[in-house]
């Protein structure tokens, strides 16, 4: 069996994710469809595209998603808000839509307890919530908290007469009633049957629409084997070489849906040696594998970059200490990549009309990399709202 090691699989991911040189801003969409960017915090997205293309600019970005529509928000992988591509739509959302309760469940695991209050199911739970979707936000757009208030009279509604006392009590959650916070739950995995998108421009706040009034047509529909198996692919493009249970936790996906996928794949994949273990690459990339191409240059990836999303994180970053720091419980840095290696976490602060990025380097940043990250910034800075940049470095000793 052939074997590969850290460096190889790092630099195979960093090429499958654009991390290299600089694509043309003409390639956005095809970036964005292959790694598919998470939009958190709102303006996320647009900071790691900026990373990955050259001359992207955020009004360039906004036209897009706003006046092209080539770009659509959605709840994706782990629940959370993706840019990707209208065309390739289908692979995220079809593509990881539970196929049974126990996958359902998973998903939105966190409404287990609300759910056992009314002896509901997930999938039961979901689909009241679809059939609700329509009368709910037709011809408008709402906030989260809107939707789920209005999705949860809807629903209520629908109820055999017996739960509806309990729906409307509060659960202690903020201000939700049991009823808003089931909803809420669910929308999750209904974003996955393509009705439901986010209708704002990626650095503003979430307002959610139909699907299909928001872009005047129909998101484009796959089969759902099609969709699943290409989402293995492009996970294993950026990802690779991996195992299906990583590909589980990237996807947020239950680990017996996340096999079945992998499954369906099974023929194109090449078993490697990696980390004292095996595991999977596409055939077709092993090529790349063995002789990934060189990453030179600094880039600035926010919180929840694609790459950060990956489940090897040893091999990212390695030293237990640094991993702490970069993978919290809540208010993750940004990191800096320098030649193909993360070598310091970045904060941003803004007054007026400047944005400072303070970076704290995991050990002594020579004066070329302190440079480049202060021409990163200053292109960075208007997809942080400011017109100009300053850095400030801090390393140990």
């Amino acid at each position: 069996m052939e074997t590969t090691d850290r460096t190889h699989a790092l630099r195979f991911r960093l090429a499958g994710q654009s991390l290299g040189e600089r694509s043309p801003k003409s390639e956005l969409v095809a970036v964005a469809g292959a790694l598919a960017v998470q939009n958190t915090p709102p303006g996320s997205a647009g900071q790691a595209l900026h990373a990955r293309l050259a001359g992207l600019t955020p009004r360039g970005l906004k036209a897009e998603v706003e006046t092209g529509r080539r770009l659509v928000q959605l709840w994706a992988m782990r629940g959370a808000p993706h840019l990707v591509p209208v065309e390739d739509a289908a692979v995220y959302t079809t593509g990881l839509l539970p196929d049974g309760e126990e996958a359902c469940l998973h998903f939105i695991h966190g409404a287990t307890d609300h759910l056992a209050r009314f002896g509901l199911g997930a999938v039961e739970a979901v689909e009241y919530t679809c059939e609700a979707l329509p009368g709910a936000l037709d011809g408008r757009q709402l906030s989260k908290d809107e939707l789920g208030v209005a999705l949860a009279e809807e629903v209520g509604r629908r109820l055999p007469r017996r739960l509806r006392g309990a729906w409307t009590e509060p659960d202690g959650l903020g201000s939700n009633t049991y009823g808003q916070s089931v909803v809420r739950y669910a929308l999750y995995v209904v974003s996955l049957h393509g009705v439901l998108c986010i209708a704002s421009e990626p650095r503003g706040n979430a307002r959610f629409a139909l699907a299909e009034q928001w872009l005047g047509r129909r998101l484009p529909s796959w089969d759902t084997r099609r969709a699943r198996a290409e989402l293995v692919r492009r996970y294993l493009r950026c990802h690779g070489p991996s195992t299906s249970a990583e590909f589980a936790a990237w996807s947020g996906t239950a680990p017996a849906f996340a096999a079945a996928s992998w499954e369906l794949v099974a023929g194109e994949l090449t078993e490697v040696g990696y980390r004292d273990g095996s595991a999977w690459v596409l055939t077709e990339d092993l090529p790349t594998l063995r002789n990934p191409p060189p990453v030179r240059g600094v880039r600035l990836l926010p919180p929840h970059d694609p790459l950060l999303a990956t489940r090897d994180r040893a091999a990212l970053v390695p030293g237990d200490r640094a991993r702490r720091q970069v993978w919290r419980s809540q208010g993750n840095p940004g990191v800096v990549l320098a030649d193909g290696e993360v070598v310091a976490l970045w904060r941003p602060s803004k007054k007026g009309n400047t944005v400072t990025i303070g970076v704290e380097g995991f050990g002594p940043l020579d004066d070329a990399v302190k440079e480049a990250i202060t021409r990163e910034a200053e292109t960075l800075a208007p997809f942080r709202g400011a017109r100009d940049a300053r850095v400030t470095v801090t390393s140990p000793g």
